[in-house]
């Protein structure tokens, strides 16, 4: 990862701060602390996906004309 500096640093340190936050490099260093066993994992990546889904809104709530039917 290569930030160039401009003269600002506080800027600098700015756009590393974005670059390693949209990279999920933090993400991924806190996720590796501890060992993690592959049934906590999978759990964890479905809760993940199902969270993802939440908050694209593609299987979010029926509308409520759908609700009132059922």
């Amino acid at each position: 990862m290569e930030i160039r500096v401009a003269g600002d640093l506080e800027k600098a340190l700015k756009l590393l701060k974005r670059k390693i936050q949209k990279d999920g490099v933090l993400k991924d260093l806190k996720k590796r602390r501890y060992y993690e066993k592959p049934s906590v994992k999978l759990k964890t990546k479905q809760r993940e996906a199902r969270r993802k889904r939440a908050k694209s809104g593609k299987f979010g709530k029926r509308p409520v004309a759908m609700a009132d039917r059922s």
